[in-house]
């Protein structure tokens, strides 16, 4: 087993060990970023965080952005990429990823008609993936899939998934909680049986009595507070620790998003 800790920021509470934090997807924030973009960075310090997931800029130029970021000491390690990019610019992700001085890229969704997804789509979204994962390891930085519930469809002894994972040589898997518990999985059963293909987390929970699906839809409003729903939140951030996933983000996409993530850190708290 790994040493390792998880901590928010000195100031909300620090366990006993030392490689491991708890950030925030700035998604989360969307909303807010619309109308106050230094405010709303001055209340994710205000939370104690200082590892953010994200890569918008949201109206303001880059070096604007970025200045922001360093007054209220928040360090971007992970950057969002589309698909289309990875697949038709990969070297400008790169350039997009050094310009935060990023370690990880994130992909959230590979487009695809309506709810179709099959096993033509999984092995060209693999594909896609391994050439662009390869490129970003050549440059120092790790490429990330996030699995969006759609991937968990059956196929042949196990899912879709199953075969992007055992066909994903250069990258690896930003797992989402929420998601991959409301397409049908149990993610802390893919945490135990994939261990170092997560290189990620999304911490999410998901309002009692959910019933999920495999489209990758559902109403933003069933993310709830970390403990409170239906996801093993307390088990999966041991296993994390255990497996030595570098980066927790929580990501919380409901519109009761402030109130709610200081809660969530609490509760996270509570687990030491």
């Amino acid at each position: 087993m790994r040493k390792i800790n998880v901590f928010i920021a000195t100031a909300l509470f620090t366990l006993s060990l030392s490689a491991q934090e708890v950030g925030l997807q700035l998604y989360s924030l969307r909303n807010q970023f619309k109308t106050d973009v230094p405010g709303t960075l001055e209340t994710i310090k205000g939370w104690g965080i200082t590892k953010i997931e994200g890569g918008e800029t949201y109206g303001l130029s880059l070096e604007e952005f970025k200045k922001l970021l360093k007054t209220n000491s928040l360090d971007v390690v992970s950057v969002g990429a589309k698909f289309g990019d990875l697949e038709n610019n990969a070297q400008q992700v790169v350039e997009n990823a050094k310009a935060y001085g990023a370690k990880y890229v994130m992909c959230a969704w590979v487009p695809h008609d309506d709810n179709k997804w099959d096993l033509e789509e999984t092995k060209h979204a693999s594909e896609v993936f391994n050439k662009a994962g390869k490129l970003l390891k050549e440059n120092g930085i790790t490429l990330a899939y996030h699995p969006h519930g759609y991937e968990f469809r059956p196929y042949e002894d196990g899912t879709l998934f199953d075969y992007m994972v055992k066909n994903a040589t250069d990258y690896t898997f930003e797992l989402d909680v929420f998601w991959a518990q409301h397409g049908g999985a149990d993610p802390l059963a893919l945490m135990k049986k994939y261990k170092s293909k997560f290189t990620l987390l999304h911490l999410k929970d998901m309002e009692k009595g959910v019933k999920g699906n495999n489209t990758g839809q559902e109403d933003h409003e069933t993310n709830v507070v970390l403990g409170q729903g239906q996801v093993d939140i307390a088990g999966i951030v041991a296993e994390a620790k255990e497996l030595g996933i570098e980066y927790m983000f929580i990501e919380d996409e409901s519109s009761s998003v402030v109130e709610q993530v200081p809660q969530s850190l609490s509760y996270l708290k509570s687990l030491d």
